[in-house]
């Protein structure tokens, strides 16, 4: 009886410890001492440096956009080509870099969908498990979906765009259920991109810095998860992240890049996700 008391009490602990965590992190979140600049119309660009969030330093950059005076797309690199390049090409005013890509040849390995013309399918092995969202851009508006191999199969969408990644981590303000995802993805702790809607109607492009030792090491999708709740995101999906996390702006100076790349210099990716006036 007493081993078993004592088993409750390190579990209570544990448990303690975990919640207090997630409180000191929420904490963290809404009291730090955010950067606010607006951009242009409809844009404020939101940076913040923490000396432990989640445990470690972090940097966390954020764009927030009102689709009243912003519209969306999908831009396919062909071939493949740094996120501020192609965005700047494209006459775009703000990008974040888009879903998985193939390293090699650049084309996208999640399901690309425009106009009704299949682009690209969704790979096998852990992307797939871990594409289980989409995003659904018509006429310049863009929404989150879920996502799978059936949705990919029975696809017969003809108007608008979709871009499969992951994974999803919120649906109507509820965490969705991970435990079909690839856990080593999951778990660890990375540079990360995502996309989220809030209450309020806005959208935010998210990146949170990684792999820079001391200075931001990154999160994993929990901890992304948790942060983006706690931002007001209701709706919200993971994009490709590592060496491909960037967040630009025309309006911003040093080539428009928000955040740091923990490559040498800014990856060449597949696809990026753009705001156009």
């Amino acid at each position: 009886m007493r081993k078993k008391v004592i088993l409750m009490l390190l579990f209570c602990s544990s448990l303690f410890t975990v919640l207090a965590q997630t409180a000191s992190d929420s904490l963290a979140l809404v009291s730090a001492d955010w950067q606010v600049k607006t951009l242009q119309k409809g844009i404020l660009y939101r940076k913040a440096v923490f000396a432990s969030l989640y445990g470690v330093p972090q940097e966390v950059s954020i764009f927030e956009i009102s689709p009243k005076q912003n519209n969306f797309d999908v831009l396919i690199h062909n071939p493949k080509e740094e996120t501020s390049m192609a965005a700047c090409h494209a006459g775009a005013v703000a990008a974040i870099n888009g879903s998985y890509f193939n390293m090699e040849l650049g084309n996208s390995v999640c399901y690309l969908r425009r106009d009704g013309a299949v682009i690209d399918t969704t790979s096998i092995g852990t992307l797939a498990t871990v594409s289980n969202g989409a995003v659904f851009i018509r006429k310049g508006k863009l929404r989150l979906i879920p996502w799978s191999k059936q949705d990919e199969k029975l696809c017969t969408l003809k108007k608008g765009t979709v871009l499969a990644s992951g994974p999803l981590m919120l649906l109507n303000g509820k965490v969705r259920d991970l435990s079909a995802c690839n856990q080593g993805f999951v778990n660890t702790k990375h540079p990360r991109s995502a996309v989220a809607l809030t209450k309020d109607k806005k959208i935010l492009l998210i990146v949170v810095d990684g792999r820079l030792k001391g200075k931001s090491e990154g999160v994993n999708i929990p901890e992304l998860t948790h942060m983006i709740r706690v931002l007001g995101g209701k709706d919200a999906l993971n994009l490709d992240g590592g060496g491909s996390s960037t967040l630009w702006s025309a309006a911003l100076p040093n080539k428009g890049i928000a955040n740091t790349p923990c490559g040498s210099a800014e990856r060449q990716v597949g696809n990026s996700l753009c705001v156009f006036q």
